[in-house]
């Protein structure tokens, strides 16, 4: 084993461990250069099983290398290098430890080539985020991350259930492709998805991202599911269902983006949406749709972080408004804010000239490529809900609605420098595709830039934008609160552990002290007759237990004679 050969990922959490160790001058340099670092490693690994070990008779490899490692390793590490930019001057070094922790995870989930080695990382990366949010000065943070760290610790014991039990049936560790009609796939599948925010079971996502700090909700935004949709990559690929479970998660986080008045509510629900994108196209499970669900995980990354650090150069300027009824008119004092912003809005609603227009399409292009015409029809559906809640709603209630009088100035010089380095990257993928189109795992022919396409889409985004403002007086923000489909769930365990504890207190006060000291009583007589010295405990002579074995032998034989009778 050699330093080359150690998963690329342990840079960036031995790094994230020592920070706080590290003098402040010099942290900044740590920031910013271990996700580098990282990069320089992960490129130079060879594609194959480069580190082998063995396991109770089981081959692990926790270093593997393929094209989709080296995809998800890429914008892990890109985006790690832009959080910590963003956050330089964060205070909260319990926040930048946990960040890098947190980013090291996903990598090493991402070129994990056995069921443990990912495991131990999705574990780690899922106390690392819960540290992201605690460390937040929200008010909400405590109890947001106490509820997303047990969906996550649920979420954890469901794939274990599921991963022991494959390998119990395979005898195999290797992360491949699964079958979910067993119930030890279905399992791992259900942990899967509830990492990446499929419905029921995603309010835990709209929940806690909100309640991190203006620089904690850029690293959250990246990673989970994101590293959840890889793993869906590499084991379901071609399931049917998760064609229908993307689209479901497609239009809830549409729906919820247009009820909800939080602007990072809005952007949280926003990512539920574009992971359908891609969970129903690994859920086609073609090439040309593989490849769209893997170049619109990476687009997406660069430009929901954008937005996150948009909202979060508001949230810090304003003093901690995030609501768009109390927002509006701040493109008068935040310019670059608002360009980067808007930049961030046009790439998520698959602008020509953006990022998402030339990685979003190729999912739409698949189906439409295997006679699924519902599904391309509700993926266009789709594709102009998003220029709803996030291509205009979000920039327009924050940066151009009425104006509140509000007038904060830009960010600091890092969270300036983090904006302008993504808004350039979002729009240099979507002029120039091809180094990206370079790092997918199939072979691309898909051109973007056609007639039909450009203009089919300039439509779509033409009319929806119509819509908006046709129906604006319909959607100008109120005081509202959205109840979540986690209500249903979390009301009645609320009410189960009340109604347990009261009936404990009743059955306590009704036994009361008699009823313990005859406890005690019962105690004590059972000790006497099963305890050490008892009769049943202690030790027997030899001659006794043979005794007691034959007169046992005996009653058995009478009893079997008597119940059969003699024989005739």
């Amino acid at each position: 084993m050699t330093i080359e050969s150690l998963p690329p990922g342990l840079i960036l959490i031995v790094g994230g461990l020592l920070l706080p160790l590290i003098p402040a001058r010099v942290r900044p340099v740590v920031l910013l250069g271990l996700p580098l670092l990282t990069l320089a490693a992960l490129w130079r690994l060879p594609d194959g099983a480069v580190l082998t070990l063995s396991f109770l008779d089981l081959s692990l490899v926790p270093v593997k290398a393929d094209a989709v490692s080296r995809l998800f390793g890429t914008v892990f590490t890109l985006m790690s290098f832009a959080g910590g930019l963003f956050a330089l001057k964060q205070p909260r070094v319990l926040e930048l430890s946990a960040a890098l922790v947190y980013a090291g995870s996903a990598v090493g989930c991402a070129f994990a080539g056995d069921f443990l080695s990912l495991f131990v990382f999705w574990e780690l990366m899922a106390l690392a985020s819960t540290l992201v949010i605690w460390s937040s000065d929200q008010p909400g943070a405590a109890r947001a991350g106490l509820r997303y760290v047990l969906m996550h610790l649920l979420g954890g014991a469901v794939l274990m259930a599921g991963l022991v039990g494959h390998v119990a049936a395979s005898g195999s560790l290797a992360v491949a492709s699964l079958d979910p009609g067993t119930l030890p796939g279905l399992l791992i599948l259900g942990g899967l998805l509830l990492n990446a925010g499929a419905p029921p079971f995603s309010a835990w996502l709209p929940d806690a991202y909100p309640e991190a700090s203006y620089s904690g909700s850029v690293f959250l935004s990246a990673f989970t599911t994101k590293t959840a949709v890889l793993v869906l990559f590499k084991t379901f690929a071609g399931t049917e269902a998760l064609i229908w479970i993307g689209l479901f998660m497609v239009f809830y986080g549409i729906l919820y983006a247009l009820l909800e008045n939080d602007m990072r509510r809005i952007l949280s629900y926003s990512i539920i949406n574009q992971v359908g994108f891609m969970v129903c196209g690994i859920g086609i499970g073609t090439p040309l749709a593989l490849n769209g669900a893997a170049a619109h995980a990476f687009a997406h990354i660069l430009y929901k972080a954008l937005l996150m650090m948009s909202a979060g150069s508001v949230l810090l300027m304003t003093g901690g408004r995030r609501k768009c009824t109390d927002l509006g008119g701040l493109f008068h004092s935040m310019p670059l804010t608002t360009v980067c912003g808007t930049i961030g809005a046009l790439a998520i609603s698959a602008f020509p000239l953006t990022s998402g227009f030339v990685s979003k399409s190729m999912i739409g292009a698949g189906a439409a490529d295997q006679g699924m015409a519902w599904v391309w029809l509700a993926l266009e559906a789709a594709s102009a809900g998003v220029f709803l809640h996030a291509g205009i709603k979000f920039p327009w209630f924050v940066f151009f609605n009425r104006d509140q009088g509000l007038r904060p100035a830009d960010p600091p010089w890092p969270m300036q420098g983090a904006m302008i380095f993504l808004a350039t990257l979002c729009v240099a993928i979507g002029v120039w595709p091809q180094p990206l189109y370079a790092l997918l795992p199939f072979p691309v022919s898909y051109v973007p830039y056609t007639g039909s396409h450009v203009v089919a889409q300039l439509q779509l985004l033409l009319f929806a934008g119509l819509a908006f403002f046709v129906l604006l007086p319909q959607l100008q923000r109120t005081r509202t609160l959205s109840l979540d489909f986690d209500w249903f769930y979390r009301r009645p365990l609320v009410r189960l552990a009340q109604g347990t504890l009261a009936l404990g207190r009743v059955m306590s006060e009704t036994v009361g002290a008699p009823g313990l000291a005859r406890a005690k009583n019962v105690a004590h007589r059972l000790g006497l007759l099963h305890g050490p010295l008892g009769l049943l405990g202690r030790p027997w002579p030899t001659s006794l237990a043979v005794t007691v074995v034959l007169v046992l032998l005996g009653a058995a034989l009478l009893i079997a004679y008597i119940h059969q009778g003699p024989a005739p």
